[in-house]
């Protein structure tokens, strides 16, 4: 069961070189698999010419692993990246040493053994240390290994065949070690019928200044768990509205986006699904009120027959509103033979938001985007520089893709927003731009995606308008409001996290 989820990777400046170098996160072999070749994960280091250079043995990030996701992040404070993978069995932490990585894993207090899927960085107790979440799948094993599918075709298990595993909640220490406090925390422990995570995001869902959670499960109920201020989580995904989809069915969640599709100033979740079932697009109405808006915006077609994972909410063209890209790729693949209708390899999809709608643009605007393919992670981020956001898949046994986006310049503004702790990336920062009566809103955040993380920079199209003012608040809940001829139109600002309580 564990070879058809595929891998994911995605988007890090591990040097500090000012470029987005890339992470690819690989499976390994299994029982029967007899080439002896070594299949490490890969670190690509942008040279800033549009070309790459694999450095994995030089910086020692090779993992060897059967890996499945990975998220980054600055664990202990000293201004590098770095790199947590979760794999099928022991997950790693690989220590960001001037360049060159260590595993650290036995000392950092994390121990997660299960079916690693998803993980992402916050700082949920508002300590200066990131914290980490990371989803756990199913409970296969060799051992435990079923066969399935009708008389005469074996097919892969259905994630129902197999108990759920508990997803884990570390709390950072600054120190680059860890204590686990996913029971005193609130998180599920052990709900084997409903714990299937594949898919994990923090946001701010009720826009109180502290972090929440958000898990996509594969054909159990999602979690979403409201941070209470102080240390512990309530789930409160049914009353949200976040658990099931409008018909009150479960769904097979895989992958997640968050971001503002409608304008509102409220940050909406959109999970990608099986085919025979909706990608559904949830929006939030305020106070983590959310209503299952996936038919009015034009999403309940498109994707009915495909199986989507990686998924990304961004603004290719510079416009000001939020456009969609999905990965897909089917499970089974054999599924031909099953349901004529169906296939394994699938073209991905990319969908432009007009007015709080999407239509979909794939073949108009990004034709090697058809070719089928078994697509599994997806994640965003300005490669080379120019202003637009480029898009990287990965590929269950292929190569991963590089899309680079050609859209016409339009103005923009991206911005690095610097923790006052160690000069790391300031996680869980909330964005207000104000320009004439459109308000854009954007978080900075770790993980996301299936798999995958995108670039955390915050990326924002003017269309051809300018910026007022940006309101900024920093994950201490300090508020900062900055001018927008601080801004460098067409270019990167940097701002540092101001001292606590001193928004000057």
């Amino acid at each position: 069961m564990v070879e058809t989820m595929g891998s994911g990777g995605g988007f890090l400046d591990y040097d500090g070189d000012g470029h987005l170098d890339i992470y690819l996160v690989q499976a390994g072999p299994l029982p029967g698999f007899d080439d002896l070749t070594p299949l490490p994960n890969r670190l690509l280091r942008n040279r800033g010419d549009g070309t790459f250079e694999d450095v994995t043995e030089m910086t020692g990030s090779g993992e060897l692993g059967y890996g499945m996701g990975a998220c980054f992040g600055d664990v202990d404070n000293d201004g590098a990246v770095d790199i947590y993978v979760t794999n099928f069995g022991p997950d790693r932490l690989l220590h960001n040493e001037g360049g060159r990585f260590r595993d650290v894993t036995a000392v950092s207090g994390i121990d997660n053994p299960r079916w690693g899927a998803s993980c992402a960085f916050a700082d949920f107790d508002r300590d200066g240390c990131l914290d980490l979440y990371v989803a756990n799948y199913v409970g296969f094993t060799f051992e435990n290994h079923r066969r399935c599918g009708p008389e005469g075709l074996a097919m892969y298990c259905h994630p129902d065949v197999y108990d759920g595993e508990a997803d884990r909640l570390y709390r950072g220490r600054c120190d680059g070690t860890f204590d686990d406090v996913t029971g005193p925390a609130g998180v599920r422990v052990d709900d084997p019928r409903e714990s299937k995570g594949l898919g994990v995001i923090w946001i701010d869902a009720d826009d109180d200044g502290w972090p929440d959670i958000y898990v996509a499960n594969d054909s159990t109920r999602n979690f979403l768990y409201r941070n209470n201020g102080d240390g512990t989580f309530t789930d409160i995904a049914v009353r949200s509205g976040t658990a099931y989809n409008e018909l009150g069915f479960t769904e097979a969640g895989m992958g997640i986006a968050a971001g503002d599709t409608d304008g509102d100033g409220n940050i909406d979740l959109f999970v990608t699904h099986l085919d025979f079932e909706t990608n559904t697009l949830y929006r939030n109405q305020g106070d983590a009120d959310f209503l299952d808006a996936t038919t009015v915006a034009g999403l309940a077609g498109p994707g009915v027959t495909r199986v989507g994972f990686g998924v990304n909410l961004f603004d290719m063209d510079a416009d000001g509103d939020l456009d969609l890209f999905v990965a897909n790729g089917h499970i089974l693949d054999n599924i031909g033979e099953r349901n004529g209708t169906l296939t394994h390899a699938q073209s991905d999809q990319l969908f432009e938001n007009v007015d709080g709608r999407f239509v979909e643009i794939t073949r108009l605007t990004a034709p090697d985007l058809t070719v089928p393919t078994v697509s599994r992670g997806s994640a965003t981020g300005d490669v080379d520089g120019d202003g637009d956001l480029d898009l990287l898949v990965t590929r269950n046994n292929g190569a991963a893709a590089l899309f680079r986006n050609d859209s016409p310049p339009g103005h923009w503004i991206r911005l690095r927003l610097v923790s006052r702790y160690g000069g790391r990336d300031a996680v869980g920062t909330r964005v207000r731009l104000y320009s004439g009566d459109r308000v854009q809103v954007r978080e900075l955040r770790s993980g996301g995606s299936y798999l995958s993380q995108s670039d955390p920079g915050l990326h924002f199209g003017l269309g051809g308008g300018a910026v007022d003012r940006l309101e900024v608040r920093w994950p201490d809940g300090t508020l900062q409001s900055i001018p927008g001829d601080r801004l460098r139109l067409n270019d990167e600002t940097s701002f540092v996290q101001p001292a606590a309580g001193d928004p000057s």
